[in-house]
């Protein structure tokens, strides 16, 4: 008996942690990555696991037999098999107040689905305090017998923050990843009844497995969210991915599915969005500055490609080196985005390693790999600006883009000061109908005025890109008093989270919600 108490005090570790990954990606996928998303998640699990604790510690006493224990882990991993099921019509409710600005709708579905964690949870909670009370005969080996308990459970824990988000939710789905779990500790919990109590008794509950391995091969039919013109999704280690069709237009969204990662048209190529206000950057420098003075570029933040198509089109000679974290986004882009350039070399690496372990120098590097709320903090610091500075040429310019809400301005602001700490001359634009400025720098001191002239002297060439042109205007006609910010973000101290999570619940709470529709 007591080795069967011992692999499922570590099965039902693996499944507390497990749960909570996927728990994270579930919710991810509607309301996005936060840290306020990641906290309420993480604080009600131990909450619900303290509850457990406390429930399990005082059931064991009452009845201190190892049947309880099996029973009570089954009916825990039937509610974790349930899970995706019935979360699946309230996160839909939850998408469209996301599209909708709702927040009233939005919140409760956020509550409402955490309550349903709280069943399986606190059943698991019982788990360890149970298996101390039945591996405890003598009283002087309390101390020996817990530690050994704990330890194995909290090992279970460690191999279940690993296994969801890497192998099995890339492999199979969040839905089949609770299920995937559930059948596990629903088996084990199952061979473990059968063995204390007879078979006869652990046949009495054969129904469960059958229905979590039903729900595993049907499905769920139809896809996770009822978005207009949806022809693909999957998830990734890091995403829910979506690509959409409307109007001729190709759209990438990720996640909760606010705002366009990429855009592709096969016969347009200016979409009047922040993709291709980086390739105005190097025109700050002193004119006369030319399209044939651009050979190189980084993005950071490639996602589907749409700056890297731009920038070949606008640069002839261009070599692009494209960093994106996520693979699945890159087959993504190169099926439905034509994201097949020969000058684009693509680097699958988080972007602030991948730019501090290269060798190369650009004349472009595009800063693309955060939104509000869900800013990378390692981007926003002097030393990352300090290393995108260190890889340009010595013309090299930056172009970053930023988010905003209708009235605040401040996470502009903190970056620019961050920014000027290491880059002399530092400019901010802001796209029309949009809540996106876009942050230009430049290694070299320069003026705003260089801007002007340049864009004067290529609209009297007949040969310069319509593209850029176009571009170059809107960026002369919005360019914002660069602001005297001394706020300076760095590895050791960072504000970030807290800046951005106030611009959300401020904007949420006392917002312009009908500006953002616009």
């Amino acid at each position: 008996m007591q080795k069967g108490i011992t692999i499922t005090v570590f099965v039902s570790g693996m499944v507390s942690l497990a749960v909570e990954m996927a728990a994270s990606r579930l919710l991810g996928n509607y309301f996005g990555t936060s840290n306020l998303i990641w906290a309420t998640i993480i604080g009600l699990i131990l909450i619900y696991l303290t509850a457990g604790y406390f429930l399990g510690g005082a059931w064991s006493d009452r009845s201190p037999n190892a049947s309880t224990f099996y029973q009570i882990l089954l009916w825990a991993g039937l509610a974790i098999g349930v899970i995706p099921l019935i979360s699946r019509p309230i996160l839909r409710v939850a998408a469209n107040a996301f599209d909708g600005l709702q927040l009233g709708a939005m919140i409760g579905s956020f509550i409402a689905v955490l309550i349903l964690f709280s069943i399986p949870v606190t059943l698991l909670g019982t788990a360890s305090p149970f298996a101390i009370r039945l591996s405890l005969h003598d009283s002087r080996q309390a101390g020996s017998v817990s530690g050994k308990i704990y330890a194995i459970s909290t090992l279970g824990s460690f191999i279940g923050t690993f296994l969801p988000g890497l192998v099995l939710i890339p492999l199979i789905g969040t839905y089949r990843t609770f299920l995937a779990f559930s059948l596990v500790l629903i088996l084990t919990a199952l061979i473990g009844l059968g063995s204390v109590s007879g078979w006869r008794k652990a046949v009495l509950f054969i129904w469960m497995p059958v229905v979590i391995a039903i729900l595993a091969i049907v499905g769920v039919r139809g896809a996770d969210k009822t978005s207009r013109g949806l022809v693909y999704e999957t998830e990734s280690a890091y995403n829910y991915i979506q690509v959409l069709q409307q109007d001729g237009y190709t759209i990438l969204r990720l996640n909760e599915g606010q705002g366009m990662h990429s855009l592709y048209h096969p016969t347009q190529l200016n979409y009047f969005g922040p993709w291709e206000q980086v390739l105005v950057a190097p025109f700050f420098n002193a004119a006369p500055y030319s399209t044939g003075d651009v050979h190189s570029m980084a993005i950071v933040g490639l996602a589907a490609g749409t700056t890297a198509r731009q920038a070949s089109q606008v640069y002839p000679d261009i070599q692009i080196d494209g960093i994106e974290i996520d693979p699945k986004i890159v087959s993504v882009a190169r099926k439905y985005f034509d994201m097949n350039e020969p000058n684009l070399n693509v680097i699958i690496q988080d972007g602030r390693y991948a730019l501090s372990n290269s060798q190369k120098k650009y004349d472009i590097i595009s800063v693309d790999a955060y939104r509000p709320p869900y800013i990378p903090w390692h981007m926003t610091t002097q030393e990352f600006f300090q290393t995108v500075y260190d890889h340009l040429n010595e013309n090299g310019s930056m172009a970053i883009n930023v988010g905003r809400a209708p009235n605040d301005r401040r996470l502009v602001n903190a970056l620019v000061g961050t920014i000027r700490s290491v880059f002399p001359s530092v400019y901010v634009m802001d796209l029309p109908n949009s809540f996106n400025s876009i942050v230009f720098a430049t290694r070299q001191p320069t003026q705003a005025a260089n801007l002007q002239a340049n864009f004067s002297a290529l609209v009297q060439q007949p040969q310069t890109p319509t593209l850029l042109v176009d571009t170059m205007a809107i960026t002369v006609a919005n360019l914002q008093p660069t602001p005297d910010s001394k706020n300076v973000f760095t590895d050791d101290l960072t504000s970030i989270e807290w800046l951005t999570n106030d611009l959300v619940m401020s904007y949420f709470i006392g917002g312009d919600l009908e500006g953002l529709q616009q």
